[in-house]
């Protein structure tokens, strides 16, 4: 008889975003002449940019030609997008890299969960708190975490980010084989200094940990003394592996493409990582298809990162629109400066989901309670700047009555 993945059946209730979407349809089902703006779930709105549109078209032309025809791909990724990462991601911030340390993804989610593949169940997993989940959630169905016991994973070692910490987590005191961290940070939108990294890097080379950074968000960085990616902390190439996402750079959520850094010196216990990585998605991946590649690759060109430019300048001003406005409102607010998310304290001490509940009974404002995201999120919520201005500023006035 076919047996189950227990480690499934540990899991509480059901995916963050799966529970907000359940409350919000079923508020708008017994709604339906309500209106809800929704700040929660951080999927962008704008199109995708003329350029990229351009190149697609174009390769989907190619597609149609017997001449010009593409069938598998590379499972790494085409040399020519992993040759323009090199120049416009790396080189130009002084950062060396290699095309064969980059591996062309369907999005930095897939391989934030799908890197554990290539280590040890036994590994202890450290993450910030609070935290993507699917840091935790992926770890749990691997079977790292341990027991659920009704606030954390029994296996997992927390490290809280609050307030008083700048939202940066100190270093833990047990040692950690695997160590998440995200910047500018989904869910605080806060970002790390490149001295607050170094403190990482030394203790993951110290220990012999290996840092996962997620660095999805880098393409709203504005801070010219934060850096884009941990790559440029001196020491990060022999610790370090570092996730990039195009989905809120230049709107592929929909049409999904990422890549994941592993440098050729990274190695546990003298394998290569980038040797597991690939043996890994040669056998489970089939690739980024190369129309999608084509879309990316236009990202890089003058036009392609003049239009992303003015996309990311868009959702920032929605963020500053969030978080002025909230400040006004009385709330004490974070991040939405070099990141789309805005951190904001709940008032009175009120509950996550109580106060995610009554924006949206009350504000018709759909956001996403901190308490989903991990212990240390409770008493947050998580607004984001993925909207349009218009609608931005209602959902403020909204809460600013409200409140």
């Amino acid at each position: 008889m076919a047996e189950i993945n227990q480690n499934f059946q540990k899991l509480p209730g059901s995916y963050l975003f799966a529970e907000i979407a359940r409350r919000t349809a079923a508020y708008q089902a017994a709604n339906p002449d309500k209106k809800l703006i929704k700040m929660g779930i951080g999927d962008v709105t704008r199109p995708l940019a003329p350029s990229v549109i351009r190149a697609m078209h174009k390769a989907v032309d190619e597609m149609g030609s017997a001449d010009t025809f593409m069938g598998y791909g590379p499972y790494e990724g085409y040399d020519f997008l992993r040759d323009a990462i090199v120049q416009h991601d790396y080189a130009a911030r002084g950062v060396t890299m290699s095309r064969e340390e980059i591996f062309v993804s369907d999005g930095a989610k897939s391989d934030c969960g799908n890197i554990g593949d290539i280590f040890s169940v036994n590994n202890v997993v450290a993450v910030c708190d609070p935290v993507y989940p699917v840091y935790v959630d992926a770890n749990a169905m691997a079977g790292r975490a341990g027991e659920y016991d009704g606030e954390k994973w029994t296996n997992i070692v927390y490290m809280p980010c609050t307030a008083e910490n700048g939202f940066v987590p100190a270093l833990p005191e047990r040692v950690p084989d695997l160590i998440y961290l995200c910047f500018p940070n989904n869910p605080t939108g806060m970002a790390a200094t490149k001295d607050q990294l170094k403190l990482w890097v030394d203790y993951a080379n110290e220990h012999g940990s290996v840092i996962l950074y997620d660095s999805a968000y880098e393409a709203f960085i504005r801070d010219p003394e934060i850096p884009h990616s941990i790559y440029e902390v001196p020491g990060a190439r022999t610790c370090a592996i570092e996730f990039r996402s195009y989905s809120k750079t230049a709107g592929f959520t929909g049409t999904r493409c990422a890549y994941t850094i592993i440098p050729k010196e990274l190695k546990v216990n003298g394998v290569s990582l980038a040797e597991l990585w690939l043996r890994r998605q040669s056998t489970k991946y089939n690739g980024c298809p190369y129309m999608i590649q084509r879309g990316a690759e236009a990202i890089y060109t003058p036009e392609g990162q003049q239009e992303v430019r003015e996309t990311i300048d868009y959702y920032l001003n929605n963020a500053a629109i969030i978080r002025e406005g909230l400040a006004k409102a009385g709330l004490t607010v974070y991040g939405g400066v070099n990141s789309p998310y805005v951190w904001a304290a709940t008032p009175d001490g009120m509950g996550s989901w109580d106060f995610f509940d009554r924006l949206l009974q009350e504000g018709n404002v759909v956001t996403t309670p901190g308490a989903g995201f991990g212990p240390s999120g409770e008493g947050y919520i998580r607004l984001t700047g993925f909207g349009d201005p218009e609608n931005t500023k209602e959902a403020i006035r909204r809460i600013t009555r409200m409140l």
